[in-house]
């Protein structure tokens, strides 16, 4: 496999760094899980032959954008910015209008495009992501609806694969999306540079995600959130929360929908996951005690929309 890691100046320091050390330790670990597997080459690709991270890390470009399609994976990580004004500024300056031309002109049936945090962004606006599956920054959620809203976004699932494009969440899932680079192409692999590297698995953005961030973007869905997570054991009616919180049902599935991408009852139900993972770690509760704490009835319930969560991840 030849991957191409594009970097320009201010992207990411620290994913530009993860991306080629797990890559490279998988090309070197290799022989040791199957001869048979193919060497992995990396190879950075930018519009200058030199650019510089956020971490002032200087890097030396191998190709130029122009031979992209030259690789089976083009790269994007992220653009070194932490707020949606920050994005939108860096998406329009000319090194990154270079990347997303670039990114626009490669083949769907030969190249794969990866990428995560803010330099999910730039795939997007090439329109190829269009109806389709993909996750970012937790925190930037709500701009990137408001920017693609054709785009199926998931805030929760660490890495996402739709067809030839995977994407994964914020900064530190450079990681996490490296090592499912290396999982397509051996999972055994994966695994062992995963336990060379000391990698947990991290499925799922939900641990991170802190709704009150989005209070600038919907207060009606910070309030809801509030209002449901202080009540996770309590029987769930969409229509009694949205009057509780002085407005209606379509308003609150309507503002829901918008700001998280899930219906109402969706989202508690991630919450309520999230709660029983965080008591099955950190209490000595049976499964039936930590179900009725989260709202269930029975532990099968809970058990059952673990194992579906599971699935998706």
């Amino acid at each position: 496999m030849r991957i191409g890691l594009i970097a320009i100046d201010g992207c990411f320091g620290s994913a530009v760094a993860s991306v080629i050390d797990i890559v490279r330790v998988a090309d070197g670990a290799r022989g040791d899980v199957d001869p048979r597997i193919d060497p992995i080459e990396l190879a950075i690709l930018g519009p200058k032959r030199r650019v510089t991270t956020t971490a002032s890390m200087t890097l030396s470009v191998d190709h130029p954008l122009s031979e992209s399609a030259e690789f089976d994976v083009v790269v994007v990580p992220a653009l070194g910015t932490l707020t949606a004004a920050a994005t939108n500024d860096a998406l329009q300056s000319r090194d990154a209008r270079s990347v997303i031309a670039s990114l626009g002109r490669l083949d769907d049936a030969t190249t794969r495009i990866a990428a995560a945090c803010t330099g999910v962004f730039a795939v997007a606006e090439t329109g190829r992501m269009h109806h389709r599956r993909a996750t970012t920054s937790w925190f930037l959620g709500p701009e990137f609806l408001k920017r693609y809203p054709t785009v199926a976004l998931d805030l929760d699932t660490m890495v996402v694969v739709d067809g030839n494009l995977v994407t994964a969440g914020a900064a530190f899932a450079h990681i996490d999306l490296a090592l499912s680079l290396v999982r397509s192409i051996s999972p055994e692999l994966a695994q062992h540079v995963a336990k060379l590297l000391i990698i947990d698995e991290r499925p799922s953005q939900a641990a991170f995600v802190a709704y009150e961030h989005l209070r600038h973007e919907d207060p009606i869905v910070v309030e809801f959130e509030r209002f449901v997570r202080a009540r996770l054991d309590e029987p769930f009616n969409v229509a009694f929360v949205a009057q509780s919180l002085g407005t209606s049902r379509r308003t609150l599935e309507r503002r829901v929908r918008a700001a998280l991408n899930l219906t109402p009852l969706g989202f508690v139900q991630r919450l309520r996951i999230e709660r029983a993972r965080h008591l099955s770690a950190t209490t000595d509760l049976t499964s039936a005690e930590i179900a009725l704490r989260v709202g269930y009835a029975n532990a099968e319930t809970l058990r059952s929309l673990l194992r579906r969560e599971r699935r998706r991840s």
